[in-house]
């Protein structure tokens, strides 16, 4: 087999009735290319890994399996840097979570040919539709149109799916100081886009589902926000630091919604009118407002 383009990173653990869709989405790629699939498992109890043994099976040259038989992840092992880095090859790394799924065969060439087409940029994202219990909740889409989205927006935050990320292997193999804060999504957003920004793409070709049960975001409510927040703080000042406060009025920015983030967790509301808080809140709002038009605007055009 020749050396793949990309190379697909896939973390499961105990996703039996999600992680056929996405191992089906893998398979389903439509490429002019070469592309694998790692995929990891952290020693499923449920039967995750009979599933990926079996589609290993269909698909030998495709998938590259790693089966843990105890859990790395309650041991405080960095999965990535320590199982998945050693096995990257492609120029480009894609990324889906076991319970997320791609739904557009040609996912990957497009991202990989607009990366191809921009190399002063490292990182790619597309829409992604949400899903809640089995039903429509919306979209992850940052903008109406393709695009290049700057640094600074980035920045002060967007609405994205990890499903839809597709970086080069320079930028996923690099343990920047925000990744050594924690190895999430949001240092990979924010390294990704340092040098040249994020390439967008409206075409929606993912699926996240939001809260399912043991997933990120259902195991990370209540009380659990603000120790989140406190991460992504570190995060973002690790980034600052990191650029030279280059974007230093967007880290300001970023700082002030997570201030007004820990208001609206705590429910002191009567705070984000103050003279400090007010204009960020007016801007908030102003962000909340176009959101939810995008979320129209994208619920309309795929029902066309």
């Amino acid at each position: 087999m020749d050396e793949p383009k990309v190379t697909v990173i896939c973390l499961a653990y105990n996703q039996a009735p999600y992680i056929r869709d996405a191992l089906e989405g893998f398979a389903r790629q439509q490429t002019t290319f070469p592309f694998e699939v790692v995929v990891h498992d952290d020693a499923s109890t449920d039967g995750t890994a009979d599933i990926i043994r079996e589609y290993v099976q269909r698909y030998p040259t495709l998938f590259k399996p790693i089966f843990q038989k105890e859990n790395q992840y309650s041991k405080g092992v960095p999965i990535g840097p320590a199982y998945c880095f050693p096995l990257v090859r492609g120029q480009y790394v894609a990324l889906c979570e076991g319970d997320d799924y791609w739904t557009d065969p040609l996912k990957l060439q497009l991202q990989a040919d607009a990366l191809d087409a921009n190399p002063g940029t490292d990182l790619c994202a597309h829409c992604a539709r949400v899903t809640k219990n089995g039903k429509p909740h919306g979209f992850l889409a940052p903008r109406l149109k393709d695009g290049l989205i700057p640094v600074e927006e980035v920045v002060k935050g967007i609405p994205f799916a990890t499903a839809s990320l597709l970086c080069r292997k320079e930028i996923y193999l690099e343990l920047t100081p925000m990744r050594k804060v924690a190895f999430n999504d949001l240092a990979l957003l924010l390294q990704g886009s340092a040098r040249g920004g994020l390439l967008y793409i409206s075409r929606c070709m993912s699926v996240y589902r939001l809260q399912r049960p043991g997933s990120w975001t259902a195991t990370h409510r209540g009380a659990r926000k603000k120790e989140v927040r406190i991460r992504e703080r570190a995060q973002i000042e690790a980034f600052d630091r990191y650029t030279e406060g280059r974007f230093h009025d967007a880290v300001q920015w970023r700082l002030a919604k997570i201030r007004t983030d820990d208001i609206l967790t705590d429910r002191r509301y009567w705070e984000l009118f103050s003279p400090r808080n007010l204009p960020l809140t007016i801007r908030r709002l102003g962000r909340t407002f176009l959101r939810r038009f995008r979320n129209l605007y994208f619920q309309w055009r795929s029902s066309m």
